[in-house]
């Protein structure tokens, strides 16, 4: 299975990494075509503390604790226009935008797109593959609301990062992980299943460590 992963600069860099860190434990993706802005790099050296300013394949290997000679992620320049996941005859599965500004999404709304994250987003609704759309914004405006209608009527799937609570995250990264795992499935892509509603008795009895065995 190959994706492109896009990264842009609104808040939420964490969710960015986590979803690359389970599609390349998943053992079914092969390539990742990961595009990202430079407000991106900002925002993950304030939020993360990674300065990913003029990455290469190692240094974002190494942020993701791939090995340093791994060839599952290729990174690609937002200019070149002439990247692999630009064309519509190059095969892949799909492509998510985590975490998507409202103006890299207002963009890919207009059709207007000037760089390789609206290229590339383009041609996944072009062609009728998955496109997931992750935005982190609040409040939202009309015309925030309007954009995000716009593509879900196109096809594109909008999973805003809000993330549930049932499965009582102790940890920041056990919170992001649940709106990751909600992202795979909408990219086809196995994953735990450690945050997956299972009913309430059954769920209630394992937050509360009962095992079935135990109430028969």
């Amino acid at each position: 299975m190959e994706f492109t992963v896009a990264i842009t600069g609104a808040s939420g860099s964490i969710y960015a990494q986590r979803t690359l860190v389970h599609m390349a434990a998943s053992g079914v993706v092969e390539r990742i075509n990961l595009i990202m802005s430079e407000a991106a790099q900002t925002v993950a050296r304030v939020e993360l503390g990674t300065d990913l300013r003029g990455a290469d394949s190692g240094r974002i290997n190494e942020w993701l604790g791939l090995k340093s000679e791994s060839k599952l992620v290729h990174l690609h320049r937002l200019d070149n226009m002439a990247a692999k996941p630009s064309s519509g005859s190059h095969p892949q599965q799909g492509m998510v935008i985590v975490p998507c500004s409202m103006g890299t999404l207002g963009a890919i709304a207009s059709g207007a797109g000037t760089n390789l994250i609206h290229r590339a987003a383009d041609v996944s609704l072009k062609e009728g593959r998955r496109l997931v759309l992750v935005p982190r914004e609040t409040p939202l405006n009309a015309i925030h609301l309007e954009n995000l209608l716009r593509l879900a009527r196109a096809g594109a799937h909008i999973i805003p990062a809000s993330p549930g609570f049932y499965h009582r995250p102790q940890t920041i990264e056990a919170l992001v992980d649940h709106m990751v795992f909600r992202i795979l499935d909408h990219l086809g892509v196995p994953h735990s299943e450690s945050t997956r509603w299972k009913g309430l008795q059954e769920q209630s009895n394992e937050l509360a460590g009962v095992g079935e065995d135990q109430l028969s």
